[in-house]
């Protein structure tokens, strides 16, 4: 984020403004100053990774030996469409009614 002229670790109050609109965060002008230096600190740290040699590490998809733990997918009895719906506020008999979230779909 940071320009040509600015060393990697550290941030702009431009970029921290950059950032927090994509959060969707309004920022006064004394957070504005704390979160610059804050997370210019941030940055500086994870830069400090780079500094490691891992060129003898194997990449890994997880830190530590995971086995699939699933189930097995088998046919079972669930509950009766009747008793799901039971206490829904709005219903057809067979499926939950709920508003539209994306738009007027013209059925809740």
């Amino acid at each position: 984020m940071a320009d040509a002229g600015t060393p990697a670790s550290e941030l702009t109050p431009a970029d921290v403004k950059k950032v927090a609109l994509l959060a969707r965060l309004a920022l006064s002008g004394a957070e504005l100053e704390s979160l610059t230096a804050e997370m210019s600190k941030i940055v500086g740290f994870v830069g400090q990774l780079s500094a490691v040699d891992t060129s003898d590490v194997a990449p890994l998809a997880h830190p530590l030996d995971a086995q699939n733990v699933f189930r097995r997918d088998e046919l079972a009895a669930s509950l009766p469409t009747a008793d799901a719906l039971r206490n829904a506020p709005r219903h057809d008999g067979e499926c939950f009614l709920v508003p539209a979230v994306l738009g007027d779909s013209g059925s809740a």
